[in-house]
């Protein structure tokens, strides 16, 4: 099965990037992929951080909500199982079918979730998974911390992707192994074959560690990971790593999306899963 990382340089306008997305999304799926990634925050990387809550969408609004209308539909249109980066997402019950749009100048919140939406190829949401590490940094010249408007979430998600099992996190959780454990061994489930990793990880932490935690990940837990990236220099003045890519079970990365627009492309191999596992059991020999 073919799975697609997609690197964007996004922006402050909904509409461009969303244009955008579908335009990588055809490419991925032309390309033969039948799993895509987008990454975290590709609807709106916003002028102020606050932005992301003027337009938070009601959980679960395939009807009303541009950004979850857009991820079923495009997941329909090119076939895909599509991991839909992030949408900031008002806390509360899913939002009924028929329920009335939220007025243009509705009152946002204070906090939303950073939510990682799955659409299968019929366009039906399979899971979703709100962010549960906020990222928080300062090295003296540059700081941010997601908990300004941000709630976190409390739940490990893994789902059936297909023929794959696919785990779930976003950008500042990969800093966190115990997470990517849990994914493993959820409720007698299978091991997961794929962990997807949305991300915006900023220039300099992503110079430092990206990779390195990428394919820490993906050799402690025997698996591959999909790791897709914003990658470049923004409208808000926020410059992103990107380097968005494939790495297998062995801790080789397959492909590498460097920087700006762009796909990491890869084919998972369920016997290159299953020999890793063979000849070095680790994970059957772990004991906490």
């Amino acid at each position: 099965m073919k799975i697609a990382a997609v690197q964007m340089v996004s922006t402050p306008d909904l509409a461009r990037n969303l244009e955008a997305a579908d335009r990588l999304l055809a490419k991925a799926a032309a390309a033969g992929a039948q799993l895509a990634a987008l990454p975290e925050y590709f609807c709106l990387l916003g002028r102020r951080d606050t932005d992301k809550l003027a337009a938070a969408e009601a959980p679960g609004d395939t009807v009303h909500g541009p950004v979850q209308r857009f991820l079923s539909e495009a997941a329909q249109r090119h076939g895909l199982w599509l991991v839909g980066g992030t949408v900031p997402v008002r806390a509360g019950p899913p939002a009924a079918p028929a329920a009335p749009a939220v007025p243009a100048n509705a009152a946002p919140g204070d906090r939303v979730l950073n939510r990682c939406c799955v659409f299968a190829p019929d366009g039906s949401e399979a899971a979703h998974y709100d962010k549960l590490h906020l990222f928080a940094f300062d090295n003296g010249r540059e700081s941010y911390d997601e908990g300004r408007t941000l709630d976190a979430g409390s739940t490990p998600v893994a789902l059936q992707a297909g023929a794959l099992r696919l785990g779930l996190s976003i950008c500042y959780d990969l800093r966190f192994p115990e997470l990517y454990r849990a994914l493993m061994f959820q409720d007698g489930q299978p091991p997961c074959d794929v962990l997807c990793v949305p991300s915006a990880f900023t220039y300099t932490t992503g110079q430092a560690h990206w990779e390195l935690l990428l394919r820490a990940r993906a050799v402690e837990n025997q698996c591959y990971v999909l790791a897709s990236a914003q990658g470049g220099l923004h409208e808000n003045g926020r410059r992103t790593w990107g380097h968005s890519m494939v790495v297998d079970p062995w801790g080789e990365v397959l492909d590498v999306c460097k920087e700006g627009e762009g796909l990491a492309l890869a084919d998972v191999d369920l016997d290159r899963i299953k020999q890793v596992r063979t000849q070095l059991p680790a994970l059957a020999h772990r004991r906490l």
